[in-house]
């Protein structure tokens, strides 16, 4: 079984939009979407719900009103300023503000606090017209994106697993920070999608130090790179001394669009320049994971 996550470095550089038509694309495969704080690949997929299932990250501090004495020690306490005196009810917890640390239940001296689990967001198995997909909500204001990345990756595994798939393609969060490198963890290949840039420049540069720290094998595809060919021979030149790959340029077409507001992968809404190119990427990627 191979598995390749489809990372940008930064945000809207057109990585879901590729994703939704490699899932077109490729055959006997799993989908994962691991961009739990903001997903956005089942506006293209289309995933009818099949199993739905309670996330539980950080725990949360509750108080207990009746042994409380509003001493004011745990605010003092709280680094995160998530305990304070109200005129409602004395000092309470802000949930929002909670890190589930406990500092506060250790330095209660009336053991008026405990740490509960709560309900940080919730997990999906769903089917496509392309397959299985495996998704998630992570709820508003929650922290715990990395660990609900991994949730989704194992069940992404167990469903490939289950259904004797040959291939996991996952669609991972932008930027560098945990749920990119849980999504890139034990991947066979990671194809970065950049775009003709400064920023596009810079953001790469950061994923590929990512990548190469945990030692997984990279390409690169150049996404609108005719917007500006100049940044795009500077991409290709950097990558060119990194000794990676450029697998790929998409050219700029207002046809993304129109399928985007179509809910269609864009190899399915037009035949065209794009299109081509996109298939060309995927033939690339298939040389790297099959070689």
């Amino acid at each position: 079984m191979k598995q390749i996550t489809v990372i940008s470095g930064k945000g809207g550089t057109g990585k879901t939009t590729l994703v939704a038509s490699f899932a077109a694309l490729a055959e006997n495969k799993v989908i994962a979407d691991c961009d739990v704080d903001a997903p956005d690949l089942h506006l293209l997929l289309h995933p009818e719900i099949i199993k739905e299932e309670e996330f539980r990250g950080l725990k949360v501090a509750v108080m207990d009103k009746t042994l409380c004495t509003e001493c004011g020690i745990c605010e003092e306490t709280c680094r995160f300023n998530a305990i304070g005196l109200t005129e409602e009810s004395g000092y309470a917890v802000n949930p929002a503000r909670c890190e589930g640390c406990g500092a506060c239940v250790f330095s209660c001296p009336q053991e008026a606090i405990v740490l509960k689990e709560r309900v940080s967001g919730y997990t999906f198995i769903s089917k496509t017209e392309y397959g299985t997909m495996a998704h998630a909500q992570l709820n508003i204001t929650e922290e715990t994106s990395g660990k609900l990345v991994t949730d989704v990756r194992d069940r992404t595994q167990q469903v490939a697993e289950k259904e004797q798939r040959e291939l996991i393609l996952i669609d991972g969060a932008p930027g560098i920070g945990c749920p990119v490198i849980a999504s890139l963890t034990g991947v066979d290949l990671a194809l970065v999608v950049t775009e003709p840039t400064m920023s596009g420049l810079h953001d790469l540069e950061r994923i590929l130090d990512v990548t190469r720290h945990f030692g997984i094998d990279s390409i690169v595809c150049i996404n609108k790179y005719d917007i500006n060919e100049e940044n795009s021979r500077r991409i290709t030149e950097f990558c060119r001394q990194r000794g990676i790959e450029v697998v790929g340029n998409i050219p700029y077409d207002s046809v993304v669009t129109e399928a985007m507001v179509a809910g269609k992968p864009v190899i399915e809404f037009s035949e065209g320049r794009v299109s081509d190119a996109i298939k060309n990427v995927w033939e690339g990627i298939n040389c790297w994971l099959w070689a």
